[in-house]
């Protein structure tokens, strides 16, 4: 069993050293937010997952939730670790200062919320939704409903929940059901049933708010019908509300972590924004619930390089190929290996690239939020936008193949219980899927952002590409990689425009492409941020500053990234140069076995 560590030398470099962490909090006005107080916020955030989350990701996962009589309880420990994560303060970080929370952006928050992934991921899954719920309601919510419910949602005295998919309706929630009913006193009764619903119930607060979306009588088909709702467990005058817990689903992972059925009879509820616009106010809860799920898969492919390293250092077995390079023990440890090598870097690349990936895109919401001009704030929406499904979807997808390598380290070891690996390969698996599919993700990121804009705003961020590789003061090592990843920006300028001119004569061509496309443009974006990260370690070792070991690191992860993970660009890019016939060649009928 590896006990989780927080990366906190990793974080300091990506936010100090690459993205300049306190100049960009000075654009927002925010000058009291130093690299000390930075600094101070990661070490007390590692003490609080180090020491009182991680001991209890094993333990959770073994004993589960129970649920009797409509109530869930938690694994032993989960409820006071809640309190302890309220009384430390963790819980109203980006909460509005009106409202008594301490007003942090959002790349202020990622690294902690990131350790809470890798330390308990079913833990993180409770407190996750409030934030979002917090956001959504401070932006379209009336000035009473933020004044009942937002300072208690804030501190963490309630919790939120998002209640969109029913039975029948998933992704597609032109077809959602839930109704709610106009009453006298300015209130709707809300009825209905929502499945999969995170944190539905718990033992850790006595208030669940749950933002639901649902139908008006006379709403209109489709997704222009749906009105936005808050619907609290308890009323305000102390009486339980008509929502109930129906049942909890038997999951593969994330086991200590309620996932609920929620029926809805009647339940007193009270509009948010305006009628038959509430996915437009969902989608700002949902934007942050898509970030939030990329650090989840980034928290799980943190700790299982973890595992991996520390097995693959401890564990003997054979000789190296070149000799021993342990003669005093019976083995090597597998670490001398070739091909355990390439699957640690393969983990720490990713996790690397993904981490500065998450935290520059935190970086566009703060923007977005926070920024005191206006038009700024409308940039930084566009590139947000952009980067959203990216580390939604591809944060996830790293995920799972870092869990999977990570049990492969370990070998038959890692299929067995006692090592913890199987639990990461089991709780990360959720992320691919929850939040919109990795598919939903590639399509949103192709269809709505990329041709919703004929491709303007990705050509922006390709121009910034082009103007880094083109610096004059570029370390001559670099020259490789800069020419890797010009000519891999200029076939995404390609793709990107042959991808819409396609569409133009066949609109299942960006269904056909979007996945590719997604991967393609993932990978560019990891060895943008890789050939940052490399440039910034060669200008320390060059002033002869900081800790040397860890910038050789950092230029010899980046090396392999660019010899052994960018190539995999190519595969997608040759994929994309295929047409949509190649799907439809089969009728659904010859798709089943005879």
């Amino acid at each position: 069993m590896t006990a989780y560590k927080a990366p906190l030398q990793d974080m300091r470099f990506v936010l100090h050293e690459v993205l300049d962490a306190t100049s960009h909090f000075a654009r927002l006005g925010r000058d009291d937010l130093t690299a000390e107080i930075v600094d101070a916020v990661l070490e007390e955030g590692a003490k609080f997952n180090e020491g009182v989350l991680a001991p209890l990701n094993r333990s959770g996962d073994e004993e589960g939730i129970t649920f009797k009589d409509g109530e869930v309880t938690t694994p032993e420990g989960f409820a006071d670790a809640y309190r302890q994560f309220c009384e430390n303060g963790w819980a109203s970080m980006t909460g509005g200062e009106d409202f008594g929370g301490q007003g942090f952006p959002v790349s202020m928050a990622a690294p902690f919320q990131e350790m809470m992934m890798s330390a308990n991921l079913s833990f993180r899954v409770y407190t996750g939704l409030t934030d979002g719920a917090v956001f959504a309601l401070n932006m379209h919510g009336t000035d009473e409903l933020k004044t009942t419910y937002l300072p208690k949602m804030i501190s963490g005295e309630w919790t939120g929940t998002m209640c969109l998919t029913e039975p029948h309706a998933g992704t597609d929630l032109a077809l959602l059901r839930t109704k709610a009913e106009p009453q006298a006193d300015g209130s709707y009764a809300i009825s209905g049933t929502k499945i999969f619903i995170s944190g539905g119930e718990q033992d850790f607060t006595d208030n669940i708010v749950h933002l639901v979306l649902a139908r008006l009588p006379d709403a209109p088909a489709g997704v222009k019908g749906i009105s936005l709702f808050l619907v609290p467990k308890m009323l305000e005058d102390g009486s339980r509300n008509g929502v109930a817990c129906g049942s909890v689903e038997h999951k593969m992972g994330i086991k200590a972590a309620a996932t609920c059925v929620m029926n809805f009879d009647g339940a007193k509820g009270w509009l948010i924004g305006t009628e038959n616009r509430g996915l437009a106010c969902m989608f700002t809860m949902m934007n942050d619930a898509r970030f939030q799920v990329g650090l989840q898969g980034l928290g799980v492919a943190e700790m299982a390089y973890q595992g991996a390293v520390e097995y693959a250092i401890d564990r003997l077995q054979s000789r190296s190929l070149t000799g021993p390079k342990a003669p005093e023990k019976p083995a090597d440890p597998i670490i001398v290996h070739p091909d355990v090598r390439r699957m640690l870097l393969t983990q720490k690349t990713l996790v690397e690239g993904c981490r500065i990936l998450a935290y520059e895109a935190a970086q566009y919401l703060d923007m977005e939020q926070h920024h005191p001009d206006a038009e700024e704030r409308e940039k930084a929406a566009v590139r947000a936008a952009l980067l959203i499904p990216v580390v939604k979807s591809f944060l996830t997808d790293m995920s799972a193949e870092a869990a999977n390598i990570g049990m492969q380290v370990y070998g038959g070891h890692g299929f067995i219980r006692e090592w913890d690996m199987e639990q990461l390969v089991r709780d990360g698996r959720i992320t691919q899927i929850y939040e919109g599919t990795n598919g939903i993700q590639a399509l949103d990121l192709m269809r709505r952002k990329v041709m919703g804009d004929q491709g303007a705003e990705l050509s922006r961020l390709q121009d910034e590409i082009d103007a880094l590789c083109e610096a004059n003061d570029l370390h001559e090592s670099l020259r490789e990689q800069v020419a890797a990843l010009t000519s891999a920006n200029a076939h995404w300028r390609k793709l990107a425009q042959d991808i819409i001119q396609r569409a133009a004569d066949n609109p299942e061509e960006i269904g056909a492409c979007a996945t590719d496309f997604l991967n393609f443009s993932s990978y560019v974006l990891l060895a943008y941020g890789w050939l940052r990260m490399a440039l910034t370690a060669q200008k320390k070792l060059d002033d002869g500053s900081g800790d040397s070991a860890f910038y050789e690191a950092k230029l010899a992860s980046s090396r392999f990234y660019f010899e052994r993970i960018l190539p995999r660009a190519e595969l997608h890019r040759q994929v994309l140069q295929s047409s949509a016939d190649n799907l439809f060649g089969l009728t659904a009928e010859q798709f089943v076995r005879q």
